[in-house]
C-alpha cells in the first residue's frame, strides 16, 4: 500500500481509523491519539513538511524538545504520552508501506517518577458513602453509583457506559465461578470484557435505585439503557461523576482530593490489605499486566512498614 501522494493529514485519519476500527480502541483514547497528533502535525507544518516521506528523526527530536522547554512545557507524563503516540504513528506508516523506514524508532520518552496510587482508608470511604444515606431521589442515586464504584473498581468510564442488562445474577450462567450471587459484566479498553461480583451493599444499594429512582427518572428523558441516569433522565457523562465525587467528599469533609479514580485505587488496596492476592486483583481491575496491579502492594507495604515501626520496641 504505497503512500507516495499521501499527506500527514490524511496519514493521520488512515491511523485513527486502524486504531478505533481494527486495534478496537475507545472513543476517549482515539481522541486523545488525535489531539496529540494534530499538534505533532502542526509542529510538522510550521517547519513545511506536509508528507510522510519529509519527515526525518531530526524532526521527532525536534517535537519532543519543544514539549519538555520553553513557557509552555509540558509535564514528564504528558511528554511521554505525547511522544507514544507519534511513535504509534510512525511505527503504522511503516507497517503499511507508506514510508522506508520508521524515523521516531529512537525517539525515547522522559523517566517517569514513581507514582504510587493514592487511595483513601475503610473509614474515610465508610464517611464518604454516609453522606448518600437519605432517600431523595439524588441520595438513592448517589449511594448505587458509589457503592458500585467501591464494591467493583471499575474505571468511571467503565460505569457511565454500564446498561441496566450489564448487572447479572450467577444463577443465569454468568460469573459462575463466583459461585451464587450477583455480578456486573464490565467492558474494559479495547472492548475487553470481565465479569466482577457485586457486594451485598452494592446490590441492595442498586435495587433500591432501580426500584425508587430510576423509573422517575427515565420519564424525564427519551428512554435509554443506561443504568446511571442524570436528573432528565441521560446517561450520567464522565463529568457528571466526577462532580457527584467532589460533592460528596466536601460533605465528607475529607482532607484529601478524592476522584472518581480515588474509588478505583481504594478499591484495588483494601482488597490486597484484607489478604487477597495480587492476581485476583488483576482480574478484578481489568489490568492486562500484573506488574500494573503490583503498584498497590507498594501501598500496603509501607502500611505495614508505619504498623511495625509504630508497634515494635526495637523497631527505631
Amino acid at each position: 500500500m504505497g503512500g507516495a501522494d499521501l499527506t500527514l493529514d490524511k496519514a493521520l485519519e488512515r491511523y485513527l481509523r486502524h486504531v478505533a476500527i481494527e486495534r478496537g480502541l475507545s472513543t476517549n483514547t482515539v481522541a486523545a491519539y488525535r489531539r496529540d497528533l494534530g499538534a505533532y502535525l502542526e509542529f510538522l507544518g510550521a517547519a513545511g513538511l506536509t508528507r510522510p516521506g519529509e519527515v526525518t528523526a531530526a524532526e521527532v527530536v525536534g517535537f519532543a524538545r519543544s514539549l519538555r522547554e520553553g513557557d509552555g512545557a509540558l509535564a514528564a507524563t504528558s511528554t511521554a504520552r505525547m511522544l507514544s503516540s507519534v511513535r504509534g504513528f510512525h511505527r503504522f506508516l511503516l507497517e503499511e508501506g507508506v514510508v522506508e523506514a520508521d524515523v521516531a524508532a529512537d525517539a525515547r520518552p522522559p523517566k517517569l517518577p514513581s507514582r504510587l496510587p493514592k487511595a483513601i482508608t475503610v473509614q474515610e470511604m465508610g464517611a464518604l458513602l454516609a453522606t448518600t444515606d437519605g432517600d431523595d431521589e439524588r441520595d438513592l442515586r448517589d449511594k448505587a453509583l458509589l457503592e458500585f464504584l467501591y464494591a467493583t473498581g471499575a474505571r468511571v468510564s467503565e460505569a457511565v457506559d454500564l446498561n441496566v442488562d450489564d448487572v447479572l445474577t450467577t444463577e443465569d450462567g454468568a460469573g459462575a465461578e463466583f459461585g451464587t450471587g450477583d455480578v456486573v459484566r464490565l467492558f474494559g479498553k479495547g472492548g475487553k470484557q470481565r465479569i466482577v461480583p457485586l457486594g451485598s451493599f452494592a446490590r441492595a444499594a442498586i435495587d433500591a435505585y432501580l426500584v425508587r429512582v430510576r423509573p422517575l427518572l427515565v420519564a424525564r428523558g427519551t428512554g435509554t439503557p443506561a443504568l446511571f441516569l442524570g436528573q432528565r433522565g441521560a446517561r450520567l457523562s464522565r463529568q457528571n461523576v466526577w462532580l457527584i465525587v467532589q460533592q460528596r467528599a466536601e460533605q465528607a469533609k475529607l482532607a484529601h482530593e478524592v476522584s472518581p479514580h480515588t474509588f478505583r485505587h481504594s478499591f484495588a488496596t483494601h482488597l490486597l490489605e484484607g489478604g487477597a492476592d495480587v492476581r485476583v486483583v488483576q482480574e478484578l481491575l481489568g489490568h492486562a499486566s500484573v506488574a500494573t496491579t503490583q503498584l498497590y502492594t507498594l501501598v500496603t507495604a509501607d502500611t505495614l512498614r508505619d504498623m511495625y515501626t509504630t508497634a515494635h520496641p526495637r523497631a527505631r
